[in-house]
């Protein structure tokens, strides 16, 4: 049995605040049979995971200009997402994005609680799937326990051969989803149909297939409990307003079956019939009539099936609900708690910059470096002479030439100034020599701009600054 949190009764707005202390057991190699779950907050899962689902296996198929919508060419070193083409380059706007996606997994944590696990983590939406096919090829949860106490059997060795069959169909095409991420969809499929597959394409669909088989077919809960670090550090971001799952202990102690319409409150009963309900369509295997846990997911599946014996006992629902420790705050109130406004404030200007990057971001740059292997500079029939590598990074889809320019309070020049001609993607670095009449020197090192310009698209420029250098100047 965990170590849980000590119960809280709902009602009681003064309750103690939910130590934020966490124990998960090892694993004991139970097999967890879950019952088949409906209601409000399975709906919900449905209704969240569709269009996540739909996103993930239908990009590599959607069009833009010619390629996949979202599409990692390696080879190219070229990232499409959408209408963008992103570079090497780019890394930091993938720090960025990954930093924002931490920040509202917490501000999410703060105010709903854990429902990212319950409702849009891969491995709750794959194990869904799995868990759907697995109830419609040996049925309910008693008939699953039955059909494994059962001997084996022609009709039991059929019903396991069409689950395992089309649970390595879905990873499968999981698979080839996620490589086509990174393989064009339609060369990957030609591919296969023609059976010309490189080795290496193989090895990564053999890889993901099987993740996928053994995550959500075999581990399930068993990656959350154990493998996942966000229930460790979950405890940290928990304060009194976080919406969790828990079990009205003053209202459902104590616990006992009875028959409905009989009168349970002179047998000192609770509204809890001990069904066992909550604890049979839990996908962490839990009891939340323990008290909050580490494990727990916040599916909200425990609700539904406690809701629907209450209706059923004719009883009032919300025995076992979302609450806080502090009672049931609303939405609005837990959105304006200091840290919630902090984590939006951090998100909003973090966003904000993206923004700002991605659109004012050009697609062409220059880095000037002055050439350490020449001498400072050169002093040649009356023109002082500096040496620069300049660096240009043709970000665009197309090939382009370049014209190098310079600005600066004297009229410097690049000797033998030629256009430069660049691939798409391609980086190239090129020496220039900028030389200025020695008596146009006016100071020992004089600030200089040196700007790359397409010729294709002339708003298309960017420059750097440097430094020119000379004499000391009497």
């Amino acid at each position: 049995m965990s170590e849980t949190i000590p119960l809280i009764n709902l009602p009681e707005p003064d309750a103690e605040p939910v130590p934020t202390v966490h124990y998960v057991p090892a694993y004991d190699g139970k097999k967890v049979y879950t019952r088949r779950a409906q209601g409000v907050f399975q709906r919900l899962r449905h209704y969240v995971s569709l269009p996540l689902l739909l996103a993930f296996f239908l990009l590599p198929w959607l069009s833009i200009d010619g390629r996949p919508a979202v599409y990692f060419d390696m080879g190219e070193l070229k990232f499409y997402v959408l209408w963008g083409i992103f570079w090497p380059q780019d890394s930091i706007l993938l720090a960025a994005i990954l930093i924002m996606a931490a920040f509202s997994l917490l501000a999410l944590t703060v105010w709903v609680g854990r429902v990212w696990c319950g409702f849009s983590c891969p491995q709750t939406l794959w194990t869904l799937m799995f868990i759907w096919i697995e109830d419609k090829c040996e049925g309910d949860r008693n008939q699953r326990i039955k059909l494994d106490k059962a001997p084996w059997s022609r009709q039991k060795l059929l019903k396991k051969f069409n689950k395992h069959s089309l649970w390595l169909l879905l990873s499968i095409f999981t698979a080839i989803t996620f490589v086509a991420y990174f393989y064009n969809i339609h060369t990957l499929l030609d591919d296969i149909l023609s059976l010309n597959v490189s080795v290496g394409g193989l090895v990564w669909i053999a890889l993901f297939a099987l993740m996928t088989y053994l995550n959500a077919g075999w581990l399930r809960e068993q990656v959350c409990k154990h493998m996942c670090p966000y229930s460790r550090f979950q405890s940290a971001m928990y304060d009194d307003n976080t919406l969790l799952v828990a079990y009205d202990e003053g209202r459902g102690e104590g616990r006992g079956p009875r028959k409905p319409g009989t009168n349970y409150r002179e047998q000192n009963l609770g509204d809890c019939i001990d069904c066992n309900w909550c604890v049979q369509v839990c996908p962490a295997d839990i009891d939340i009539r323990d008290g909050l846990q580490a494990e727990c997911i916040n599916c909200g599946l425990c609700i539904d099936a406690c809701d629907s014996v209450m209706e059923k006992m004719g009883y009032e629902k919300g025995l076992i609900r979302f609450s806080s420790v502090s009672g049931e705050p609303s939405a609005l109130k837990r959105f304006l708690q200091p840290k919630m406004l902090a984590y939006c404030v951090v998100l909003l200007t973090m966003a904000a910059t993206f923004t700002y990057s991605v659109t004012d971001r050009i697609p062409l740059q220059v880095d000037v470096i002055r050439d350490r292997g020449a001498h400072m500079f050169r002093d040649r029939n009356g023109y002082i002479e500096n040496v620069y590598l300049v660096k240009l990074n043709n970000m665009m889809d197309h090939a382009d030439t370049v014209f190098l320019t310079v600005r600066g309070d004297q009229p410097y020049k690049i000797r033998g100034n030629k256009p430069i001609y660049l691939e798409a993607g391609e980086i190239f670095t090129v020496a220039i020599r900028l030389v200025l009449k020695k008596e146009l020197l006016t100071r020992s090192n004089e600030v200089v701009f040196i700007k790359a310009q397409s010729s294709a698209s002339p708003e298309v420029a960017a420059e750097q600054k440097t430094v020119f250098m000379g004499p000391m100047v009497k």
